[in-house]
C-alpha cells in the first residue's frame, strides 16, 4: 500500500469512526451482513487477524464471537479509533499489508479483510504472507470492489489491466481523493488460487432494511453489484 492510501484514511478516520459504522447502508446493510454470514457463530479458541481494520467494527464483532483478535491498519488514526473502540480486548497495530508481516508462521486460524485489498497493487506477496501466517486449514475471508463496478471508472478502457484509479468521495463538504487498483475478475481469482482453495464466491445483495431506507440505491445494487466476497482455505504448507 502506498503513502497516499495512508494519508487518505487518516483524513477519513473521524468520518469512519462516527458515521460510516452506523450511517452507511453500503456497509451496514450490504457488505457486512454478507461477510458475517460466512463466519462461524462461535470463534472461541480461534486466533483471527482483522487485516485492514479501519475503525474497528469487525474487530469488535470478532471479539463478541469469542476470537482472540489481532487488528491492523495502515492508518495510524484508524488504529487509534480501533483502540478506542475495543480497548485492550484486541491487539492493534499499524501495519502495511503490502510489506512482510511481523507475525510468526502458522499464527492465525482466520484472516478477515473487509474492503481493503483493492488498495494493494500486487496481491502476490500479500497472499503469500497470508498463507504463511495461517495455520494448516486456516481460512481467508475478504471483500473487494466488484470488477464490473470498478470498470465504469476506468480511464484506459482495458478491462484486463491492473489500473490505478483515483476516485472522489465527498465528506463533510470536502472532496477527498481515494486511490485504489482496479483489476479483472480473473486476476482476483487466480491471484487467490496461487495460495488458497476457493470455497465460496458471493456477490452480496442488499438487505430488506436497505430497500426500505434507500429504495433507489437498492434497485441499482440489485442490478449492478458493488462488492464481491471470497472465502478461501489455505493450500498445503507454507512452502506450497
Amino acid at each position: 500500500m502506498n503513502n497516499r492510501v495512508k494519508e487518505t484514511y487518516n483524513q477519513l478516520a473521524d468520518d469512519y469512526e462516527h458515521n460510516v459504522d452506523t450511517n452507511s447502508p453500503f456497509n451496514t446493510q450490504y457488505e457486512r451482513p454478507a461477510m458475517m454470514n460466512l463466519l462461524p457463530s462461535d470463534l472461541r479458541n480461534n486466533k483471527v487477524l482483522d487485516a485492514g481494520c479501519a475503525a474497528g467494527w469487525y474487530t469488535k464483532q470478532l471479539i463478541h464471537l469469542g476470537a482472540v483478535v489481532t487488528a491492523t491498519d495502515i492508518s495510524p488514526k484508524m488504529v487509534e479509533a480501533t483502540k478506542r473502540r475495543v480497548g485492550e480486548a484486541a491487539s492493534v497495530f499499524c501495519i502495511d499489508l503490502g510489506e512482510k508481516l511481523p507475525f510468526e508462521d502458522e499464527t492465525f486460524d482466520w484472516i478477515i479483510s473487509s474492503l481493503v485489498l483493492h488498495y494493494i497493487k500486487d496481491w502476490s506477496s500479500t497472499f503469500k504472507e497470508f498463507q504463511r501466517i495461517l495455520n494448516p486449514g486456516g481460512k481467508l475471508l475478504f471483500s473487494v470492489h466488484h470488477p464490473f463496478m470498478d470498470f465504469k471508472l476506468s480511464e484506459n478502457g482495458d478491462y484486463f489491466s491492473n489500473e490505478f484509479i483515483i476516485d472522489q468521495w465527498e465528506r463533510e463538504g470536502k472532496m477527498i481523493e481515494v486511490p485504489f487498483y482496479r483489476r479483472p475478475l480473473q486476476m482476483i481469482l487466480n491471484d487467490t488460487l496461487v495460495h488458497f482453495f476457493i470455497e465460496q464466491i458471493i456477490e452480496p445483495q442488499p438487505t430488506e432494511e436497505f430497500k426500505m431506507n434507500e429504495p433507489e440505491k437498492y434497485e441499482r445494487l440489485m442490478k449492478n453489484p458493488h462488492f464481491m466476497i471470497v472465502k478461501a482455505i489455505k493450500k498445503g504448507n507454507t512452502r506450497d
